[in-house]
């Protein structure tokens, strides 16, 4: 996508690119151009080099009320997102991606929330598969993601019965990562996907890979990956960086870019 479109908008903030989904008068629901936009959103970010990590965002209160059902009332050809050539959630990214979440994050908004990484929420933000009441089965990955991420439990109360999860609850079954003050998800992702950016990102891509790919495979075959993508990543990192700890960085717990302009001695 060369620039953005009027629904979908991308900003870069350095390394960090912020996706925003701009339809606040639908609650930011998905119709098949937006749908479009944002998967070509995220087929820029995957390409370009220099952008190390993406904040999704809901603009106006709303993080995404799903797939535009009043199009689909119209006849309009319904695709599933992980699956259809064009869906946002039809693979998984190679970068992280972080979720800004305030309001509703519903069906397959819930899909695309966890999608991403990470969810930064506040106090407005609820989860849930709401489509429930409409007959519209889920088709972007939540029967799949929201399992492994919940457990199937927890996964099945929500997929059965369509009730809703606020904040306070979704922080304590795992939905949720953080919860900030009213309104300041976008900053807090921001922050948050720019230290990511900061760090070496051979390692820390390596243990995302293994820990993301691993539901794959058996525990032998996941070990080895494992250590593959660490062989990797410490040739390329590991000795500069533990120089660098040797010369007094990141110690005392302190971020990297901190220390370095610290004296220790």
């Amino acid at each position: 996508m060369a620039e953005s479109s009027k629904k979908i908008r991308t900003q870069r903030e350095g390394p960090v690119t912020v996706v925003t989904i701009s339809r606040p008068q639908v609650r930011n629901a998905l119709d098949r151009e937006a749908s479009r936009d944002l998967a070509a959103a995220f087929e820029e970010f995957e390409g370009d080099e220099d952008a190390r990590v993406a904040v999704l965002y809901g603009e106006g209160g709303s993080f995404c009320a799903g797939a535009d059902l009043k199009e689909l009332a119209e006849g309009h050809i319904y695709e599933p997102w992980a699956t259809s050539d064009f869906g946002p959630t039809r693979h998984g990214s190679q970068k992280p991606v972080l979720a800004a979440v305030e309001g509703p994050a519903c069906a397959g908004g819930l899909g695309l929330a966890i999608w991403c990484d990470l969810r930064i929420i506040d106090e407005t933000a609820v989860f849930g598969v709401f489509s429930r009441r409409w007959g519209v089965p889920m088709s972007d990955g939540t029967t799949v993601r929201l399992p492994r991420l919940v457990g199937v439990g927890r996964a099945l109360d929500m997929l059965l019965t369509g009730r809703l999860v606020e904040a306070r609850e979704a922080i304590e079954i795992g939905l949720a990562t953080r919860r900030v003050a009213r309104g300041e998800t976008l900053e807090e992702a921001i922050q948050l996907a720019t230290r990511i950016a900061s760090f070496p990102q051979q390692a820390m891509l390596a243990d995302r890979r293994s820990a993301l790919h691993q539901f794959d495979l058996g525990l032998a075959a996941a070990l080895r990956a494992e250590t593959e993508g660490a062989m990797v990543a410490r040739d390329a990192d590991a000795v500069s960086g533990a120089k660098r700890f040797s010369d007094g960085a990141g110690r005392h717990g302190a971020h990297l870019e901190e220390s370095d302009d610290r004296d220790d001695s």
